[in-house]
């Protein structure tokens, strides 16, 4: 599925012409974006720029009404540089019946837990496509069974999810990797590897001015740990995907101007180190600031992991400072910025800029940028610590 496809990807540029009808919709969006980076890089294969070109393509159908409907959106990126971001994707192919008080969706779908603006510790059912943008917010389709049950209590949500995706990782020319190449063939605690049947459950409500989230999971954690192996071509990394139960937390509580938000977790396995992590914090916002149509947030978190292993997890003891900017305009330009300070590792920070806007009415320009110091190499930010980029994408609707 990974395997890029020229005759398919000239099929999906053909269906970039959206229309409607009474019972079918397709919107679709192609994006071009371009990637500098602005230091030499720390391997001699990578390049200092990067481009690539991507499509999603939704369609929805109304099957004749009575609460019934699907939605198909194929997803496709090439990459100039990176033959290991080239994808083909299934975003979602999700049937939906919705009853009085109930709903089941099947077939490949993408869910989001989680509240915080940095990190999202819940938020475990998709895999991530690490390939796609480097704060992790894009998600790979996957595929499911659930159920959701609406109640004067709450909303009981059930999943089945019978199949796992594994993660992509750069190659040997791309950046933000590993030091050493990560085989493609990755390894499992279970027998049934990737066909193994996981399971998850969450409830959610509002409680006066909270809205309060709790749910499990049992199956194939979605973040690998790395195995070192010796292969005919030297020492390289193997991803291997252990079973995992977690229990999650998220909350979020708006107050006048002010929200406050969090997420924990724990998490246990036969094979990995138990552990608790959470992610807390508030956006204060300045409405109308100085008697303009200006907004701008004040966003502070703070993350904590037990484990205290900086090569492990890079958010065990962090500062999160930011501003959002929304000039309230007719192109709804937004910029966010903000940093993080390692609390264990004083010379190991990170700043990142995220803006956009829109140009007439169906494109969308976004600017996106990341920089990176870490001197240690035990904290795990060292591997990225000549990666700085500025990304520029250009999005056009359909």
């Amino acid at each position: 599925m990974k395997k890029f496809n020229l005759i398919t990807l000239a099929l999906a540029s053909l269906a970039s012409t959206s229309f409607t009808s009474q019972a079918v919709e397709l919107h679709s969006q192609i994006g071009i974006e371009a990637r500098y980076f602005t230091q030499d890089p720390a391997q001699s294969e990578q390049t200092d720029t990067q481009g690539a070109i991507r499509g999603e393509f939704e369609f929805y159908w109304d099957l004749g009404g009575n609460g019934n409907n699907f939605i198909f959106k194929p997803y496709f990126r090439a990459d100039s540089e990176d033959s290991e971001r080239h994808l083909i994707d299934i975003r979602e192919a999700m049937y939906l019946h919705v009853g009085d008080d109930w709903e089941v969706r099947a077939g490949v779908g993408k869910v989001f837990w989680g509240v915080t603006e940095t990190l999202h510790l819940v938020d475990i059912i998709n895999q991530t496509d690490q390939l796609a943008a480097f704060d992790g917010e894009e998600k790979l389709g996957q595929p499911m069974v659930q159920l959701s049950l609406i109640r004067d209590w709450g909303v009981l949500e059930a999943f089945v999810l019978p199949y796992f995706r594994e993660a992509d990782f750069a190659g040997a020319e791309g950046r933000l990797r590993a030091p050493l190449p990560i085989l493609d063939e990755a390894k499992y605690e279970d027998d049934d590897e990737e066909n193994h049947i996981d399971f998850a459950l969450r409830w959610s409500h509002t409680l006066g001015d909270w809205d309060v989230g709790l749910s499990l999971f049992d199956g194939t954690s979605r973040q690998a740990e790395f195995l070192p192996t010796v292969t005919k071509d030297g020492l390289a990394l193997q991803a291997f995907y252990p079973q995992i139960q977690q229990a999650g937390l998220d909350a979020q509580m708006v107050s006048g101007d002010w929200l406050w938000k969090l997420e924990a977790i724990n998490r246990t396995g036969d094979l990995i180190t138990d552990y608790t992590a959470a992610i807390g914090g508030f956006e204060y916002t300045l409405v109308g600031l100085f008697d303009s149509d200006m907004d701008l947030g004040l966003v502070a978190e703070y993350s904590y992991d037990d484990r205290d292993d900086a090569g492990v997890t890079a958010n065990q003891n962090d500062l999160i400072l930011g501003t959002r900017w929304v000039l309230n305009d007719a192109e709804s330009t937004e910029v966010l910025m903000g940093f993080s300070q390692d609390l264990d590792y004083s010379d190991t920070q990170s700043l990142f800029i995220e803006g956009s806007t829109r140009v007439g009415e169906s494109t969308v320009i976004s600017l996106d940028a990341w920089f990176f110091t870490s001197d240690d190499p035990e904290e795990i930010s060292y591997n990225v610590r000549k990666d700085d980029f500025i990304q520029l994408d250009v999005a056009f609707y359909f």
